[in-house]
């Protein structure tokens, strides 16, 4: 019987009110008072596959992906919320991106060119891997809110593979290697491109 999407994001809403530290960090991401954000990647994925794999303890996450869009913002106002955020939340490691600039910095991390993004949801779909392409946040009403351009099969399906959109074949094989995903969650499915 074919999972649909509404019955994955019942599922991920519950695993995310049952987290001991996600609810936290969405309040926190709320009361930075971005008018478009969420926590997203690497946090998402983590989440669900430590509950997928029925991990007691939460497993390593570097940073906590808190990303925003507000391309009316001064550039070095970034480096401010992340200030904010830090002094106010030391307990997580978080990481602030304004997605509206990626585009400056893309190319000298990444090798390559690219657009400007137009808004969280256009950012979203180009993160690297489908499964990480989701984000949550937090409304005032505290109802949660799900992101995900390409859906939540992959992330549920625990699969691995690339989203061509902004990644670049070389790119995802070295995210592949250096992320260690088979070894950290073994039922993980890595498609090699």
């Amino acid at each position: 019987m074919q999972t649909t999407h509404k019955t994955l994001v019942q599922q991920l809403t519950l695993i995310i009110e049952n987290s001991a530290w996600f609810m936290p960090a969405l309040r926190i991401g709320r009361d930075m008072n971005f008018s478009s954000w969420c926590i997203g990647a690497g946090a998402v994925r983590n989440l669900v596959w430590d509950h997928l794999h029925h991990y007691e303890q939460p497993s390593y996450l570097s940073d906590i992906d808190l990303v925003y869009f507000d391309a009316e913002e001064n550039l070095s106002i970034e480096q401010q919320h992340q200030k904010r955020i830090t002094e106010k939340s030391p307990d997580f490691s978080w990481e602030i991106t304004n997605q509206a600039f990626v585009h400056l910095w893309f190319e000298q991390y990444f090798g390559h060119p690219v657009a400007p993004l137009h808004s969280l949801q256009d950012a979203i779909s180009t993160w690297p891997e489908y499964a990480t392409s989701v984000g949550v946040f937090l409304t005032p009403e505290d109802q949660l809110e799900i992101i995900a351009p390409y859906g939540l099969d992959d992330l549920f399906a625990m699969q691995i593979r690339r989203n061509p959109k902004r990644v670049s074949v070389e790119t995802y094989r070295q995210r592949i290697l250096s992320k260690c995903y088979n070894q950290r969650w073994p039922k993980v499915k890595v498609f090699p491109e």
